[in-house]
């Protein structure tokens, strides 16, 4: 770019710190992010923007880090409005006489439009720029996402018995058949199949959404080897561990996503590194409902992607992903017992571009590049709290709380502004979720 080259874009945001992503390992001091329509402009020092680049909105981010926006890669969105309905208890009891009953008798279209709004608010207060969700009506969860402006990969769910939202596998194929017909090709709506878990579906509905996936080219994200007890169960029922099983299905690809993996062998290793899936680490949810540890360290030295999620607030009990980072670094050392297994800059990439890898769209997200899309967040660092600031890297991981989160762009577009939501009411939104506490633990809300 010659000297006398000016490039008009649309929002410069000069920061403190810049972490790009990509290059790993790199802060960049007194930086500015520069968008332009959807996409990133360019990411360069402060006094390269004021020769070369002229701005229609120029924010000025002293004490903040600018960042990706990152990706929540696993969760139940609705089930925010069951927060805090059944607590410590293990999974198995947790689902089978608290959760399934409680879905049962209250899910429907509203329930989930409802509490997807209320998770996506969320969400976005605490930086999180695109998320999945694996729930009942996803269709109409789609919906909200879309006119939130919020990046989803929405899974429709797969089980062999009915629940609300269908009478059977053959229900739930042809509605999620519509649904990828509907969304495939959006920029920000992803369709994708969600078999539940290998103990909730059989074989033959697994060969039709493997067939449905091969076709559309969708992405496949299930629970898998969740617990100690899922693995005993199927050796003793199959004679295989669930992966196995999986994989002589033909169902483990590079566009499988394995949620949880806190039981893993050799073997499993094995299987994850031929057929290219990811594994999806759940760290908060998976000590609330003492399922056990993903050895993330180890699957990382393997070579295996390792993305990031927080589970339905019904079993963590929020959906801040950086409170997510922080539990899962220290799980990562305690249990390879490294003290630099999985640092602040590695914990932030699984959040990113690790993410983005999952979904298959890392040319398009997961890191600050000129070219890729505009989703990006700001992180004011000046609470008293938070000083001093020797490595904003570490702050963000180990000291942060994503409440700091001020500023938030989906595809260019704010989403939060100086900490308020832009494109949610919250008042009345606030109100839809007290009348559902009161419907569904009457005169125990507020």
């Amino acid at each position: 770019m010659t000297a006398e080259t000016i490039v008009a874009v649309d929002t410069r945001i000069n920061a403190r710190w810049v972490i790009p992503i990509e290059p790993a390992g790199v802060v960049l001091d007194h930086h500015a992010v520069l968008l332009q329509g959807d996409r990133i402009a360019a990411v360069v020092p402060q006094s390269e923007a004021d020769q070369h680049y002229r701005a229609r909105q120029t924010l000025d981010l002293s004490n903040h880090v600018v960042m990706p926006g990152l990706i929540n890669l696993h969760g139940h969105a609705a089930m925010s409005l069951f927060r805090g309905l059944a607590d410590d208890l293990p999974l198995m009891t947790w689902l089978n006489d608290h959760i399934w009953p409680a879905e049962g008798k209250f899910v429907n279209s509203e329930f989930i439009a409802d509490g997807t709004r209320l998770a996506i608010a969320e969400m976005l207060r605490t930086g999180t720029t695109t998320y999945s969700d694996m729930y009942f009506f996803p269709e109409v969860a789609a919906d909200i996402a879309y006119d939130t402006g919020i990046r989803a990969q929405i899974c429709f769910p797969l089980l062999d018995f009915p629940t609300m939202w269908g009478s059977g596998p053959d229900e739930y194929l042809a509605k999620g058949t519509d649904l990828i017909n509907h969304w495939q090709g959006d920029s920000r709506i992803m369709p994708a199949i969600g078999p539940h878990a290998p103990y909730t579906v059989s074989d033959e509905p697994l060969r039709r959404a493997i067939q449905l996936a091969s076709d559309t080219g969708v992405s496949v994200q299930l629970h898998l080897h969740e617990t100690a007890f899922e693995i005993t169960d199927a050796l003793d029922k199959t004679g295989q561990r669930p992966i196995e099983r999986l994989d002589k299905l033909g169902l483990l690809t590079s566009t499988t996503q394995c949620v949880h993996m806190t039981q893993v062998d050799d073997s499993d290793i094995q299987r994850l590194q031929s057929s290219g899936a990811h594994v999806i680490h759940c760290p908060e949810s998976n000590l609330k409902l003492a399922s056990g540890f993903c050895p993330t360290h180890t699957l990382a030295q393997a070579g295996i992607n390792v993305a990031i999620g927080t589970d339905g607030a019904a079993s963590n009990n929020d959906l801040d992903l950086f409170g997510e980072l922080n539990t899962a670094a220290m799980i990562a050392k305690a249990v390879a017992s490294d003290a630099s297994a999985l640092s602040a800059h590695q914990a932030l990439a699984m959040a990113t571009i690790q993410g983005a890898r999952a979904l298959g769209r890392e040319h398009e997200l997961g890191s600050l590049e000129a070219g890729k899309l505009a989703d990006v967040i700001a992180v004011d660092l000046s609470d008293p709290f938070l000083q001093p600031v020797y490595d904003p890297v570490s702050h963000l991981v180990y000291s942060n709380h994503g409440r700091q989160v001020s500023h938030s762009w989906i595809s260019g577009v704010p989403q939060v502004q100086e900490g308020r939501l832009t494109r949610i009411d919250v008042p009345d939104l606030m109100l839809r979720v007290s009348a559902w506490a009161n419907r569904i633990q009457p005169g125990k809300s507020g």
